[in-house]
C-alpha cells in the first residue's frame, strides 16, 4: 500500500509539471490518465491480484523447487547407479582374469601333460623297436646257423659220397641203425 501511495505521489509530479494549464481538470490528459491508473491500480488491489500474483509466483517457485529435488534425487540415483555399473565392471574385469590365469595354467598343465605323454610314448616305440631289432637279430643269427648247418652237411655228404665206396656205405647204414635201435631201447 505504501508502494502505492509513493507511485501515486511521484507520478504527477514528473510530466503533470510539464503540461500546460491547471493540473486537476478534467481538460488535463495527464490528469485524466493518473485517475485511470489510480482506478486501475485499486481494481487490482480491490480484486486482490497482487496476492493472486504471489501465490502464483509462490506456486511457481514450489514448482521449481520440486523439479530441482526431483532433479536432484535423480542425479543421486544416477550416481549410485554409476557406482554400482562400476564395481561390477571392476568385478566382471576381476572375474575374467582370473579365468584367463585359469585357462593359462591349464593350458601349461595340458602342455607338460602332453610332453610327458609324448616323451613315454617315444620310450615304448623305442623300446618296442629295440625288441624288434633284438628279435630280428635272433631270428637271423637262427637263419644263419641254419643256412650254415644246412651248407655243412651238404658239404659233409658231398665229402662222404665222394670218398665213399658201395661197400663203406652199407656198413655206414648198418652202423647208424644200430645207434638208433640202440639208442631207442
Amino acid at each position: 500500500m505504501k508502494k502505492l501511495f509513493f507511485v501515486a505521489f511521484l507520478v504527477p509530479a514528473g510530466p503533470a509539471l510539464a503540461a500546460s494549464g491547471p493540473f486537476f481538470s478534467l481538460h488535463n490528459t495527464n490528469f485524466v490518465v493518473l485517475i485511470a491508473f489510480l482506478v486501475f491500480v485499486g481494481i487490482l488491489i480491490w480484486q486482490k491480484v497482487p496476492a493472486m500474483l504471489t501465490r502464483v509466483l509462490d506456486d511457481r517457485a514450489q514448482m521449481i523447487r520440486n523439479q530441482l529435488d526431483e532433479a536432484r534425487a535423480l542425479r543421486d540415483e544416477a550416481s549410485e547407479l554409476l557406482a554400482s555399473y562400476d564395481a561390477k565392471q571392476k568385478e566382471v574385469q576381476e572375474q575374467s582374469l582370473r579365468i584367463i590365469a585359469a585357462a593359462k595354467a591349464e593350458a601349461e598343465a595340458t602342455a607338460t601333460k602332453a610332453k610327458l605323454d609324448l616323451q613315454t610314448s617315444i620310450e615304448r616305440r623305442v623300446a618296442a623297436a629295440e625288441d624288434q631289432i633284438a628279435s630280428a637279430v635272433k631270428a637271423a643269427e637262427i637263419a644263419v646257423r641254419n643256412q650254415a648247418i644246412n651248407v655243412s652237411v651238404a658239404a659233409a655228404g658231398d665229402i662222404l659220397s665222394a670218398q665213399m665206396k658201395a661197400d663203406g656205405a652199407a656198413a655206414s647204414i648198418d652202423a647208424a641203425i644200430a645207434q638208433v635201435a640202440a639208442k631207442l631201447h
